[in-house]
């Protein structure tokens, strides 16, 4: 059997073991950068954390979307407004966690998810979301996540060139942050040139999946080192 129609045959199964390895790997970098904020309060770490809890969620909620995508009463509609709810506030997480520096003073804010800043990328998440959801589309949510993750890298390399042979973890961040801006290229690229050809869809899946397994790495790699 070919592998495009085994894929064809079994989406369900694969799409429910790809959300499984990728939530899994989630759960694992959230539960590490948390005992690892608390050890050493340091606030990028935190909203690092974050990011990784909303990119949990956001792969559950595009897995059950997937499975009721066909339902009735606009219930799609709220899975897909979810989960890109999600997807893109865990971007905005990542970033700002490279650049928290910039915004914030000394003192820390008393909540990592619910404070000023945070409330206007969540206001920005539901504009963006609702638009895909009104006009049946996920550009706005390609090209946000293809923003982020452009300027991601421009701070990934210059944080990299400053700190990079003290602080090893920021060159993991730099490949991730490669990697993520390379499969949401794809995405778009999937959506409007090759109409969600699954073969396309496969190879954006092991890039996410190399996205997510590169961060995991290194998390347990500076964890465990304790630096």
């Amino acid at each position: 059997m070919e592998l495009s129609t085994f894929i064809l045959e079994n989406k369900w199964i694969l799409e429910l073991f790809y959300m499984f390895i990728i939530s899994s790997i989630c759960i694992i970098i959230f539960s590490k950068t948390d005992k690892f904020f608390k050890l050493s309060l340091h606030t990028g770490i935190r909203y690092f954390r974050n990011a990784f809890l909303f990119y949990g969620f956001a792969f559950i909620f595009r897995y059950l979307f997937g499975v009721f995508s066909d339902l009735s009463f606009n219930y799609s509609d709220i899975l897909k407004f979810t989960f890109e709810y999600f997807f893109i506030m865990a971007g905005f997480f990542l970033l700002y966690s490279l650049i928290w520096k910039k915004f914030e003073s000394a003192k820390k804010e008393y909540s990592s998810l619910f404070n000023r800043r945070i409330f206007l990328f969540s206001i920005f998440a539901v504009v963006l979301a609702m638009l895909d959801v009104i006009w049946a589309t996920y550009y706005f949510m390609f090209i946000s996540q293809i923003l982020i993750f452009f300027f991601g890298i421009i701070i990934s390399y210059s944080n990299y060139r400053k700190n990079g042979k003290k602080h090893k973890f920021l060159n993991f961040y730099l490949i991730a942050m490669l990697l993520g801006f390379s499969a949401w290229i794809l995405n778009f690229l999937a959506e409007s040139v090759f109409s969600w050809r699954h073969m396309v869809l496969t190879d954006i899946g092991l890039i996410n999946v190399m996205f997510f397994m590169l961060f995991l790495y290194g998390v347990i790699k500076i964890t465990k080192n304790g630096s």
